[in-house]
């Protein structure tokens, strides 16, 4: 890595002259690029891969912008940009076609293609896994790879896959990774130097816009920081620590009446001075103290999809509006237009004129279930500032372009699926990150609402550090294996593997480890020089000292016989003692003494080995454990010296499918469970495959699944996942959640053309979810159409159809 800022890094370049296409890009941008910018644009065009880690929204898309120029700019060259989410991929490809013309952009997401072979392809980052394992022809003069998020690798359900794509890319092609600040983005930029050559890292720590931080404390904002002085920018303000740790708490917010949401600042929450704080501003009033204040747009997270639905209702309620007739006329235009591919009937099912009505008045809903098709919509009318306030999950942090001058936080903890834990300093730095629209605002503000038990100090610590650790997630699969030993073999997948991020911090925390080891080795050199004993071995004596405590203490445990046998243990540990040359020693309680922390530090030091032993090479040995089964299986088949393997006519089949359940998904096809399935019985059966239940969602009794073959079929496959599950716990590998059916009834009768209303009745969640959980389901069918053959692969291309239908069609994104 360069030891350079980025500026005395522009300015070496520019001496050497050696950037005439960072200029002539500068020259076409409306604002000048950033020292940040500059630096990693220098480095694409010397050649070499780039790692940004920067805030968000300080601007790191432009370096992608830039890989783009560099490649449009010679005749052929390829860029692929990947991102982790189909909306992000949705709104880059139409950034670019708006920038370079349809014509040069195509978009690949699994269920969307469009112009594949164009000059500029975005992905998500598992299509272009898929491409690499193919070999694809896709991949013939491609010469960057964009990254998106790339900090994303540490998701521990998709993660491996940008280390896969990282470690396989051809090493002629340059990489650009954009990602959050993380703590060691050092060590992660040393991985990639490792893995793919000359690459250099930018790290910029300063947000383009600067961001105030508040605590909403009634109707008064108070600083979460002092910032009087210079040297107290990063002190708690005194009056929050205050309102934390006095009798009065904080002031009583009275309530405002039945019409507080409607009038103006009189109507509004008063102070009760001398008691706890026992209610806060409704949304309403929040909405209107922004307002006053000249702070929207704003974007308040909910960590709760029903929380932001009634967030909306509520403020609604209030009678609330924040456009204008103008408005209402463009935002009426806008969804109709967007909205005339869905058919009327639906449009009551889907709350199409509730949330149209909000839409108008300028409030709206950001989260996952909503259907895609609204969730655009809402993005489009927010960045084109029509809709001032945005109650939105935490999904719209990670990289949607939607800023707003102010985030509100209503509370600092959120429910993981097990239980309701505290924010991270990550996902804090995200949250807030949204706040402050470059070229717009000249800072950001975020709000945190006061509560009895919120401690100033721990929001303080959150808002202070802006960074968190990037740790990988990797873990060899099945397919992954297949893919491997088919392109490189078993030996040379063993190495690759082991030059995983995953082994190399792996590595690196062995390294540390070792460093520990070595000193503590020292030490019990130094405690066995004044333990050392001219009678005779003390350290044995003193193991004898150690047992002989070790078994008093059991004495009175256990039945009759065991205490007998203690007993007698006992007797023959002293006299053992008493007769050892040792005991004799007239310094013997100095030398028992050293001995003990001899004892103590020995103990310690021989469990940071195992750790180490446990660490070095644990990738590969994960591999070897993968291979294991798929050799028992006949997935692979052993050279006669049992040093190789090579892939099976069943091997060749399963290196084509992927997911987490591929190795069951290939076995079900090889045992033909699925055989007599009709085309919706074999969509409900890849349902059950690929959903993911929140919480309670997975269980249903059978009488409320599909009758007939597919029950037979389910028992069959759930056996076949139970033995699975066995194989794997005995060769110690993590197994797979048991098949969640909760979805399968509604995706029958949604393949079988049932109405929207009763499919939306049977599925129980909104309409988003349920079009996500169909992509995936058509995902999983598509798969099936290509490693299948005869009625399997016509039952799987049939049902592909029957279920991208109605909205699953309509909705460009998932």
């Amino acid at each position: 890595m360069v030891e350079l800022s980025a500026a005395e890094r522009f300015a070496q370049a520019q001496a050497r002259n050696k950037t005439p296409l960072v200029n002539a890009f500068r020259e076409k941008r409306s604002f000048d690029l950033d020292p940040f910018q500059i630096a990693a644009a220098n480095v694409l065009e010397a050649g070499n891969s780039v790692l940004v880690a920067a805030p968000t929204g300080a601007g790191k898309t432009v370096v992608a912008e830039f890989a783009v120029f560099l490649a449009m700019s010679t005749s052929s060259d390829k860029l692929f940009y990947t991102t982790p989410m189909k909306a992000l991929s949705n709104q880059k490809y139409n950034e670019f076609v708006e920038e370079w013309g349809a014509e040069n952009v195509g978009i690949l997401t699994g269920d969307t293609n469009i112009n594949s072979g164009a000059r500029i392809v975005v992905m998500t980052t598992e299509v272009l896994r898929n491409m690499l394992y193919a070999d694809s022809d896709l991949l013939a003069d491609l010469r960057f790879v964009v990254m998106d998020e790339i900090h994303y690798l540490a998701d521990r359900f998709r993660g491996a896959v940008w280390e896969e794509v990282i470690i396989h890319l051809p090493q002629h092609v340059r990489l650009v990774g954009l990602s959050a600040t993380v703590s060691n983005a050092e060590e992660f930029g040393d991985w990639l130097q490792a893995v793919r050559g000359d690459t250099d890292i930018i790290v910029s720590e300063d947000r383009p816009v600067p961001l105030d931080q508040h605590v909403l404390v009634g109707n008064k904002f108070i600083d979460l920081f002092d910032g009087s002085t210079a040297a107290a920018q990063h002190r708690v303000n005194p009056e929050l620590l205050r309102l934390a740790h006095s009798n009065q708490r904080a002031p009583h917010i009275r309530s405002a009446g039945r019409n507080a949401n409607r009038g103006g600042r009189n109507n509004r929450p008063q102070y009760a001075q001398n008691q706890p704080l026992q209610g806060r501003m409704d949304r309403a009033n929040i909405i209107e103290l922004l307002a006053e204040k000249n702070l929207l747009p704003a974007i308040s997270f909910i960590f709760s999809r029903a929380g932001c639905d009634q967030a909306v209702s509520q403020v609604l309620r209030s009678g609330i509006r924040l456009t204008d007739a103008e408005e209402r006329e463009i935002i009426r235009d806008i969804v109709e237009e967007r909205c005339s591919v869905l058919a009327d009937e639906d449009l009551g099912v889907l709350g199409y004129w509730e949330w149209l009505e909000g839409l108008e008045r300028g409030v709206a809903a950001h989260h996952a279930g909503l259907l895609p098709a609204f969730k655009e919509v809402v993005e489009e009318l927010f960045q084109k500032k029509l809709v001032k306030v945005v109650f939105a999950t935490e999904t719209l942090a990670l990289g949607i372009n939607m800023p707003a001058r102010t985030v509100v936080l209503e509370k600092l903890e959120k429910f993981n699926g097990e239980a309701r834990v505290p924010l991270t300093p990550g996902e804090y730095t995200q949250l807030t990150g949204r706040a402050g629209r470059r070229g717009i605002d000249v800072e950001g503000h975020s709000l945190i609402q006061w509560a009895n038990n919120l401690d100033p100090q721990t929001v303080a610590s959150l808002a202070s550090r802006r960074t968190y650790p990037l740790n990988s997630s990797f873990r060899p699969t099945y397919n992954m294996a297949i893919n491997l030993i088919e392109q490189f073999g078993r030996s040379r997948t063993r190495e690759i593997l082991e030059s995983s991020f995953a082994q190399f911090q792996a590595d690196r925390a062995v390294v540390d480890l070792a460093r520990k080891v070595k000193q503590q080795e020292e030490t019990l050199a130094g405690y066995a020089e004044p333990m050392t004993c001219h009678l005779g071995d003390f350290a044995e004596y003193a193991a004898l000292r150690r047992t002989l405590t070790d078994v008093e203490k059991q004495s009175e445990l256990g039945s009759r016989a065991a205490k007998e046998k203690r007993s007698a243990e006992l007797n023959s540990l002293r006299k053992q003692m008493k007769s050892h040359a040792c005991h004799h020693c007239p310094d013997r309680e100095q030398h028992a003494r050293w001995a003990e922390r001899w004892w103590r530090l020995k103990r310690e030091t021989d469990k940071i080995v195992q750790q180490i032993n446990t660490r070095t090479g644990a990738v590969a040995r994960i591999f070897d454990r993968v291979c294991d089964i798929l050799v028992d299986m006949d997935y692979l088949m052993k050279d006669p010296y049992g040093t190789e393997f090579s892939l099976t006519p069943k091997g060749e089949s399963l290196g084509k499918i992927y997911g987490e359940r591929d190795l069951l998904i290939a076995e079900s096809i090889r045992l033909k469970l699925w055989d007599e399935l009709d085309a919706p019985g074999l969509a409900a059966m890849a349902c059950a495959i690929v959903f993911e239940p929140r919480r309670e969602e997975g269980l249903v009794n059978e009488r409320y699944l599909p009758r007939g073959k597919f029950i037979d079929a389910l028992h069959e496959t759930q056996s076949l996942w139970s033995d699975l599950e066995e194989l794997e716990n005995y060769h110690k590998l993590p197994g797979t959640h048991p098949l969640a059916t909760g979805l399968s009834l509604a995706m029958y009768k949604w393949a079988k053309g049932s109405r929207l209303d009763d499919v939306l009745f049977d599925a129980d969640m909104p309409a988003g979810d349920f079009v996500r959980w169909s992509k995936q389901t058509i995902d999983l069918l598509d798969q099936l159409a290509q490693v299948t053959s005869g009625d399997l692969q016509k039952t799987a291309r049939t049902a592909l159809d029957h279920v991208r239908r109605g909205i699953v069609a309509y909705s460009t994104v998932a």
